[in-house]
Formats: C-alpha cells, sequence, structure tokens
C-alpha cells in the first residue's frame, strides 16, 4: 500500500535540499520573520529541522501555495502542532484525536496542521493510510453493488482483513478506522471514538422528505494522506485541515455516480421526469441537494462556506497577494466550483499553475 518517490520524483526531491532550504530562509527573512539562528546552521546530509516558529511559518506558507485551495484567504489563520518527537503509531493516533477534538472546536471549525516527524533521505517517513481522518466505508457484495462510498472499497477491504468489526448492521455511514505505519513497522489500525465525531445530518429548509433519505455527513474534511513538503524535508505525516465548502459534499461526495450517486434519488422525490436530460433534473436536483447541506450545516452551528462566497473569497486573497507583491498560482479546474460556475468570480481568472514550496503534495 505504501508508495514512496522513485526514480525521477525522487532524484529531483532529493537533488538539492539545501538550496530548497535556503530559498526557503530567504522567503521567511522577507516575510520579517527571523532566521539567524538557522541560517548558521551546520552542513549534513539534509538541511537541519526547522524551530517551531519557522515550522508554524512554512504550514501557513504552504496552505497559501496550495494550487487546488480556494480558501487560501484564511491562510494566516492556520494553526500549527509540532508533534515530530512522536516515535509510535499509539503515539500518532493520540495525537490525531487530539487534532480532530481541536479542528472541531464544537462546530467553529478551525483550521489546524499537526506535524509529524520527516522522512529520511529519499526514505519512508510514518504514514497516515486513509485520505481524510474520518471516512465512511464501502462493503462491495457479490454482485458487486457497494453500501456505503464506493471510493473506499479498497481500504474497507483491508480494514476487514485486519480484524475491524463493522456494526452487526452495517450502514452507508460507517466510520472507518485509521491505518497508521510507521518505517519499519507493520500498518496498524485504530477506531476513532465515536464522541469525538461531530457530524451533521442532512434535511432540506422546504421538503420534509428529505430528512426520511438518512443522510448525514462529518464536519471536518482532515486530509492524512498528503505530504508537506517544506525547507528541503518532506513531512510524509502531516493531517491538516480547513472547513467544508458545501459543493465538496453535495455536488461531489453525495452526488457523483461514482460515490453515493444521489441525484436519482432526489429528482424522483421531486418528482422531476429522470428520463429527459433537457429538463435538467440532474442541475435542479443538485441545487436542492447543495442547499440542503449548507442549510443543515448552518441549523447545527458547523462552519461552512457556499461556492459563491468562497470564490469571491479567493478573490479578495489574489488582490491581497497581489499588494504584497506576490503572483498567485492555481490549478483552473479544482478552484473553478463543480456547480454555477460561470457565476463565480474565479471562472473568469487566468491562472498560472507552478507549484512553489513549501507546499502540500501527493504521495
Amino acid at each position: 500500500m505504501l508508495q514512496y518517490p522513485k526514480g525521477k520524483e525522487a532524484a529531483e526531491w532529493s537533488a538539492d535540499p539545501w538550496q530548497e532550504y535556503r530559498a526557503f530562509l530567504a522567503l521567511a527573512e522577507a516575510e520579517g520573520i527571523d532566521c539567524k539562528a538557522m541560517a548558521t546552521y551546520p552542513a549534513s546530509v539534509l538541511p537541519p529541522p526547522l524551530n517551531a516558529s519557522l515550522l508554524e511559518f512554512a504550514g501557513k506558507v504552504a496552505w497559501r501555495n496550495s494550487n487546488r485551495c480556494i480558501g487560501r484567504l484564511f491562510w494566516k489563520t492556520l494553526e500549527v502542532r509540532d508533534c515530530r518527537g512522536i516515535e509510535c503509531a499509539e503515539g500518532v493516533f493520540e495525537a490525531l484525536i487530539e487534532h480532530l477534538r481541536l479542528a472541531t472546536n464544537g462546530g467553529r471549525i478551525r483550521p489546524l496542521l499537526t506535524v509529524f516527524s520527516a522522512a529520511d533521505d529519499g526514505g519512508p517517513g510514518p504514514r497516515i493510510m486513509n485520505h481524510q481522518l474520518i471516512r465512511y466505508a464501502g462493503y462491495r457484495d457479490k454482485h458487486g453493488q457497494v453500501l456505503g462510498d464506493p471510493q473506499n472499497v479498497q481500504i474497507t477491504q483491508a480494514a476487514l482483513l485486519s480484524g475491524w468489526k463493522p456494526p452487526a448492521e452495517p450502514s452507508p455511514f460507517d466510520v472507518l478506522p485509521v491505518a497508521i505505519q510507521m518505517p519499519g513497522k507493520p500498518l496498524c489500525w485504530f477506531e476513532l471514538p465515536p464522541a469525538e465525531i461531530l457530524e451533521v445530518r442532512l434535511r432540506h429548509p422546504v421538503y420534509r422528505w428529505f430528512e426520511s433519505l438518512g443522510l448525514r455527513w462529518h464536519a471536518v474534511p482532515i486530509i492524512t494522506d498528503m505530504c508537506f513538503d517544506a525547507a528541503g524535508r518532506r513531512y510524509t505525516c502531516a493531517p491538516f485541515n480547513g472547513w467544508y465548502m458545501g459543493t465538496e459534499i453535495g455536488a461531489r461526495n453525495l452526488a457523483d455516480e461514482h460515490r453515493y450517486n444521489m441525484l436519482p434519488v432526489v429528482a424522483e422525490k421531486m418528482g422531476l421526469n429522470s428520463n429527459r436530460a433537457a429538463e435538467l433534473w440532474k442541475d435542479r436536483a443538485m441545487v436542492e441537494l447543495n442547499l440542503a447541506v449548507l442549510h443543515s450545516f448552518e441549523k447545527e452551528g458547523v462552519t461552512i462556506v457556499d461556492h459563491h462566497t468562497a470564490s469571491s473569497q479567493f478573490t479578495r486573497f489574489v488582490a491581497n497577494e497581489e499588494r504584497c507583491g506576490r503572483a498567485v498560482t492555481g490549478d483552473w479546474s479544482w478552484l473553478v466550483p463543480p456547480i454555477a460556475g460561470s457565476t463565480c468570480p474565479v471562472f473568469h481568472q487566468s491562472m498560472d499553475h507552478t507549484q512553489h514550496n513549501p507546499t502540500f503534495s501527493y504521495q
């Protein structure tokens, strides 16, 4: 299951980590961070670990540099937890529970990054195998049908083989255990305490039948499988979160055909003719599904943002960066919301897709 940099990718990463380190120090000094102690650190194979203040700055800049994130206006609010001294899977899991507790914050979601130990020179570091800390199981039956989230069939099967016991009556929203692997150690599985998981049951402001669909979603999107690249080091275990944009749930997680595929169900309940594409039944059902997500989160006091507001916030972020003399990079295909794209300001902006460090990268 683990994959580490190989071939050209590994060579590019390890070619000159000191160059990346010095470039980061220059960036930090340009933005008013004191780097004198770090600049005189003796040379070695890898650059030295960042001190706490520089690690926090690197985390914030990584969010600022995240080409696929529309919510970067708030990059300065990111809090960074330094957990680089933890050396066992049990310790990592305890830190993850604390991250979840702090980030949830009773529904007032806090942007948070927790950094565990860095990988050795081109070698493995600690890893969390789940894409997000909270993900729902996908149970595939002998006929190929899936109960739950089809995206998670593979990790669900791995969890079952490891001995995980799902509920006696499996549901579409059973929270998966967390798979943690420390370098050179067996994969370990841990179950999140249900009391620490805030979920929102979805209902609609107009359609009373909507609640009978039994839909819900978790409150905090904590990404756990990406790498935090900073100052010549790779932190392969660095979970982070912001808050949800409504369309992530209503237009993707619950609507995509290869996920929960709820549009036909919602359309039928609305009395729409799903046999005639020109009646725009998918569009109409998707709007109501997304309205239900926003309405439910807001009713429960859980932080969420609609795609129009998020797009306007991104425009403000771009203006702020330009005033600071920094060019903004981005991935247009990710930044444009999956519904009503052309009505959002970000749709009309051209994008430079160059990726700068520090950043969060796929691994």
